[in-house]
């Protein structure tokens, strides 16, 4: 299947049930900031870009709040409590989707944040011939059996062996059912031993070392996949739109009463444009007509938010957050100032972004030039970028 065809149809179920005590502290590790936001944050989100829904997050029965505040503003996520057990945890998250009746589920654990796409799409693909599929990865080192007295007991052949991550695919029907039957050890290791329990086959396919599990307290403070990357840097962006008679105006993700709107292929918000040009600059990355094509019709009328967040989102994958944002909105009309607080919490819930860190400012060019006549909105934006 190219990499560009739509997977077919799948839900998800994120597993934080879990206490992340080896980490440290009082608040759940998978509930904890990791470079630039919550730790379950990450898989989530990439689950929802890759198509999951609907995703169930199973938490701890005290631990919603910090679920609910660590994914808002995330579509087709429902909460239900877990078990004292993985196992009983991931049931529970496959009773909360039995109604839905999805034709496929990937289950996986929230102390995994970086997972490649590419591996979602791997392990989808493999449920078209077996009902289960896991990522694995080969074992490299040499591997010995212990004694009872920590001496060597005997090798183990690394060959016939393989390192298991998460998220696993199955067939949902006969994953319920696996685990609805499931009599072994109260905490089954993971769900591919549930499935194999009855006589389901399990596809192996390729895994990915980003798919790392966070464990310890040093590992949330991991840099090691960005070593040499400067610790700042800063964009710049700057757009014009024409003002006509008949369109909307749309500044900063708000819509305004005004007698003339922004004319453009999208929604023409130049505030956001110019904020999503100085991201894209900040990391090097073109800008929003590489990656939006005017020519494109499917961007027409589209909303700049998603531009925005697109931009975010690549910054992220890049291993930058964002530390503020500077813009100045440039016209003789309308008055920008009664807009400012709402403007700001826009753009705030846009990039995630607290909004003491964005400054919205308004001027004018003393009636000179085209923004003087009317004729246009301006907007120059600054941005620093901080190593996340």
């Amino acid at each position: 299947m190219p990499a560009d065809t739509p997977l077919p149809s799948f839900a998800a179920i994120v597993v934080a049930a879990g206490k992340g005590l080896r980490v440290g502290g009082e608040t759940p590790k998978q509930f904890r900031e990791f470079r630039g936001k919550p730790l379950i944050r990450h898989s989530v989100e990439t689950l929802l870009e890759a198509g999951a829904s609907p995703l169930v997050v199973v938490v701890a029965e005290d631990a919603q709040s910090f679920a609910e505040h660590a994914l808002a503003g995330l579509p087709n996520i429902t909460y239900t409590q877990g078990d004292i057990t993985r196992q009983g945890s991931v049931l529970g998250g496959l009773e909360a989707l039995a109604s839905s009746s999805p034709e496929r589920v990937l289950i996986h654990d929230a102390a995994r944040p970086d997972l490649p796409i590419e591996v979602v799409r791997r392990l989808v693909e493999a449920l078209e011939n077996h009902p289960g599929a896991i990522p694995t990865l080969p074992v490299v080192d040499s591997l010995a059996v212990a004694s009872d007295n920590d001496t060597m007991a005997g090798k183990a052949e690394r060959e016939a062996l393989r390192r298991v991550q998460t998220p696993q695919a199955f067939r949902f029907a006969e994953i319920l059912a696996a685990h609805r039957d499931w009599q072994g050890a109260p905490n089954a290791g993971d769900d591919a031993q549930v499935l194999m329990a009855s006589n389901g086959s399990v596809a192996l396919v390729q895994g990915d070392e980003r798919l790392k599990k966070i464990t310890f307290a040093e590992d949330l403070m991991d840099q090691t996949t960005l070593p040499a990357l400067p610790a700042f840097r800063v964009g710049q962006g700057y757009d014009v739109h024409k003002l006509a008679e008949g369109e909307e105006l749309w500044l900063c993700g708000i819509k305004l009463d005004h007698t003339h709107g922004l004319a453009g292929h999208s929604d023409a918000d130049v505030a956001l444009h110019s904020i999503t040009d100085a991201v894209l600059g900040g990391i090097g990355d073109g800008d929003i007509g590489t990656h939006f094509p005017p020519s494109d019709p499917q961007w027409k009328g589209a909303r700049s938010a998603q531009f925005l967040e697109h931009a975010v989102k690549l910054a992220r994958e890049a291993g930058y957050v964002i530390g503020n944002i500077d813009l100045t909105i440039i016209c003789e009309a309308p008055k920008i100032g009664p807009h400012r607080p709402a403007m700001r919490a826009e753009v705030a819930r846009i990039t995630g972004l607290q909004e003491d860190a964005i400054s919205i400012k308004a001027t004018t060019t003393e009636k000179l030039g085209f923004t003087g006549r009317g004729e246009g909105i301006a907007a120059q934006a600054i941005v620093s970028l901080q190593r996340g």
